[in-house]
């Protein structure tokens, strides 16, 4: 009786804890829930099992509006930013940063879809395009004024040289991406390369010498630099060949591009390849159908049109905001 008695108290005791947690008007998760939320998360795996309806789109750099758009074009979100695509899995391609002044909104907008996704059994992954690689390299050579002025608030260690080496005005901004900060272990619970079922998800491309590595080595070593535990992984984000910079299937690729990409889809067991980073006059598909083209530029600065793939059983089709 003593050993249920003791029990029986420390349940009571457990649950009145939770209880007055839940109920306290200072509640700490609060305060957490205002700051990068995947600067603590688990990156998702890199291959996962496809849903009944998966949707990609491409590059959105630092345009909220066409983000937005996109996402209500793919059925993903209602007018309140809130998720309505219940069991699909969405990816995208990489470009959130750079050459418009919503990007901060964007990055909170994807973790804030990431989350609510997660919940209703669906999914939606955001994935690293050479311009988030460039800003945790301090590579900040396309940042808008609005760019700079959005990260203003970061807090900074005044001793930290590097940071102190930049103007006032760029001094948050610096703070955010460099390698460790909060920024940049946000990004670093993205991955860069992903793989949906039978098909790959990556920003420029994935060639046979990045399939024989393997995703999963990929994306460990890349974002272990952004959280600031490892140098650069050059061979991944410097490289005219890195999986964020390749252009060989997406400009005009020849019957040695489309070879190379049939070798490696091959090696991933994968069918199809979905890439952004160059830009097209509109979604198509390449090498008979086995890579996606769906860069469309459609940020401000390009002034192109939301564009999104969705795939279903029935196959793949491409969603134009002139066909709703």
């Amino acid at each position: 009786m003593r050993f249920v008695d003791s029990l029986v108290s420390m349940l009571l005791t457990t649950f009145l804890g939770v209880m007055a947690l839940s109920c306290a008007p200072d509640d700490p998760i609060d305060e957490v829930e205002e700051s990068p939320r995947a600067a603590w998360t688990t990156p998702p795996p890199s291959v996962i099992e496809a849903s009944s309806r998966v949707v990609a789109f491409a590059d959105v750099h630092g345009d909220y509006e066409a983000a937005r758009a996109v996402l209500q074009l793919a059925e993903l979100i209602d007018g309140e930013n809130q998720w309505i695509g219940g069991t699909t899995i969405a990816v995208q391609t990489g470009d959130q940063l750079d050459r418009g002044d919503g990007e901060r909104a964007i990055l909170d907008l994807f973790e804030s879809l990431s989350e609510q996704a997660w919940q209703a059994g669906g999914g939606f992954y955001p994935l690293l395009g050479n311009h988030e690689t460039m800003n945790v390299e301090l590579d900040f050579r396309y940042v808008t004024t609005g760019g700079w002025a959005e990260f203003a608030d970061i807090e900074y260690d005044p001793t930290d040289s590097t940071v102190m080496s930049y103007q006032e005005s760029h001094r948050g901004r610096v703070a955010a991406f460099k390698p460790g900060g909060p920024y940049a272990r946000m990004l670093a619970g993205h991955n860069l390369a992903m793989q949906v079922g039978d098909t790959v998800f990556v920003h420029g491309g994935i060639l046979t010498t990045h399939a024989e590595t393997g995703l999963a080595v990929i994306n460990s070593e890349v974002q272990a630099w952004m959280r600031g535990e490892a140098d650069a992984p050059n061979a991944w984000i410097h490289s005219d060949t890195a999986p964020v910079w390749t252009r060989d299937y997406s400009n005009d690729p020849d019957s040695s591009d489309c070879a190379e990409l049939s070798a490696t889809l091959s090696l991933l067991g994968a069918s199809r390849m979905v890439v952004g980073h160059t830009v097209q006059n509109t979604a198509n598909p390449a090498c008979n159908d086995q890579v996606w083209l769906m860069d469309v530029g459609m940020a401000a600065h390009y002034g192109g049109s939301p564009a999104a793939l969705e795939i279903t059983e029935a196959g793949v089709n491409i969603l134009n905001s002139e066909d709703r």
